[in-house]
């Protein structure tokens, strides 16, 4: 039985067809799906959530299966919208607990048949749908404009700040009409900072400005997985002329080819064909060429040769931006903004966390009909808050603060009303504020026993400087940097 979306019709283990069980799933699943049309509009909902299949719930663990046809969109689903998917389900029926999105089992993963047999896609590549070309044939390959690159990771999504300008800027040089400078472009970024991003932005900018252009996309592991299968099946010619027929070749998660030896000497032979061809090369890593242990010297070269792009955590000002630019998808629902400013000062890991909290507030306060609050904040995020909660102490933001000041500790509990001491003492107060769960009067008390309206007034004043006195916002910048790193 099919739900309304042409999805299959769920059952519980063990039920018959007609179970009203499974038809009461599937009328949920109806309804939950509906909603995600509207969260996230009608071209990411057919790619990725229409085709969900439901399949059974464990009554032991409350565990619901849902099934995807492939391998790559199973995963990528379960990355994006597992915890959406999770907390919609539970609302719906109190028995499921959690959800397992996984290939159907009566498919094969694309991955383990072979090109060229009339089952495996022949545009599927090194890495499942993620093998990019303008017009033309490979091969017996035919290929798609449209295939592996996120739709919605573009260079004009990319919300930019101090930390990563340098990448993004790279980005946009490798991507433009113009031959770049610089060949690789090598992006060094920690998990969930915007490289992958980056990545698919720089195929999409490519593509705009190379219409006929081939481009292939792949992490570093799956480009071994697909070697060591050419190897077997004695492909190795076509692997060959297959990866260096690309104008432009995107690998993301580089230091995952660390220890393969026969990989690492193809990928250096590869880029050594590419960049004499005038190719246009862009990896990613979470660490710098330099710090990849196992790699072979020449392959290390290569990837240092062009530019290494840096980009840095982003900061706490980049943050608000990010989520305040993610807000506009969610209109006209209204998020306050001491929620964002709680956010962005809590979820500090990294940008896939904080968006990802973001969405899935907004998510249980839809479902629920509640109001996004700060209260719902730290109801709902309690997970997330806690891994990213590091604690910082007023003693440690008062030991910062003399230390960029080149003031002694002392007069954070001083008398003395000269500028130079007072001016750091009330940044110090702001800190402590911003940055700790800490009250007014307990402030003041850590302040030499000071009244919380002095603590107050120290606050307003900066929190007013910093929107008149560039310094003194390079300033509390530089602080809150240094304190939250």
């Amino acid at each position: 039985m099919a739900n309304g979306n042409g999805n299959g019709a769920a059952r519980r283990k063990g039920d018959a067809p007609e179970d009203q069980d499974a038809i009461n799933l599937a009328a949920d699943w109806s309804d939950i799906s509906q909603g995600l049309r509207k969260d996230l509009g009608h071209q990411l909902y057919s790619q990725w959530i229409k085709p969900i299949q439901l399949g059974g719930i464990d009554p032991e663990t409350g565990v619901l299966d849902l099934y995807l046809p492939t391998e790559f969109s199973a995963n990528w689903v379960n990355d994006r919208f597992a915890d959406r998917l999770t907390l919609a389900w539970k609302i719906a029926r109190s028995e499921i607990r959690s959800v397992k999105i996984q290939v159907h089992p009566g498919r094969q993963k694309l991955a383990d048949l072979p090109v060229g047999d009339g089952r495996r896609p022949a545009n599927d590549g090194l890495d499942i749908g993620s093998m990019l070309a303008g017009a033309g044939t490979i091969g017996q390959s035919g290929f798609t404009s449209s295939v592996g690159l996120d739709q919605s990771l573009t260079l004009a999504a990319f919300v930019t700040g101090e930390t990563n300008i340098l990448g993004y800027n790279a980005a946009q040089r490798m991507a433009a009409v113009e031959t770049p400078q610089f060949s690789p472009l090598y992006l060094k970024a920690a998990t969930g900072q915007g490289k992958t991003h980056l990545l698919h932005a720089i195929g999409h900018q490519y593509l705009a400005s190379h219409p006929r252009a081939r481009i292939f996309y792949c992490s570093a592991e799956r480009f071994m997985v697909e070697f060591v299968q050419a190897l077997k099946s004695n492909q190795t010619i076509e692997f060959k002329a297959r990866l260096r027929s690309f104008d432009l070749l995107l690998v993301d998660d580089i230091q995952f080819i660390i220890g393969k030896a026969s990989a690492q000497e193809e990928l250096l032979y590869t880029i050594d064909a590419l960049l004499a061809e005038g190719k246009r090369l862009v990896f990613a890593a979470d660490r710098a060429p330099q710090a990849l242990d196992g790699v072979e010297p020449r392959l290390l070269s290569r990837l240092s040769m062009g530019l290494v792009a840096d980009i840095a955590p982003a900061d706490i000002e980049l943050r608000k931006k990010i989520l305040e630019s993610k807000l506009t998808r969610f209109a006209p629902l209204n998020v306050p903004e001491d929620v964002i400013d709680f956010l962005a000062r809590t979820i500090t890991r990294n940008v896939r966390e904080l968006v990802g909290g973001l969405n899935k507030l907004i998510a249980y306060a839809q479902l629920t009909g509640q109001v996004v609050s700060l209260q719902l904040a730290e109801e709902q995020l309690t997970d997330i808050l806690s891994a990213n909660r590091r604690r910082i102490t007023i003693d440690e933001i008062q030991r910062t603060v003399c230390q960029f000041y080149r003031i002694d500790r002392s007069e954070m509990s001083s008398k003395r009303r000269a500028r130079a001491v007072v001016r750091p003492r009330q940044v110090a107060m702001y800190l402590s504020k911003c940055l700790t769960p800490r009250s007014y009067p307990e402030i003041g008390r850590k302040f030499g026993g000071r009244d919380h309206s002095t603590v107050i007034h120290a606050v307003r004043l900066i929190e007013d400087l910093r929107e008149r006195d560039a310094d003194m916002d390079g300033d509390v910048r530089s602080l809150l940097r240094q304190l939250e790193s």
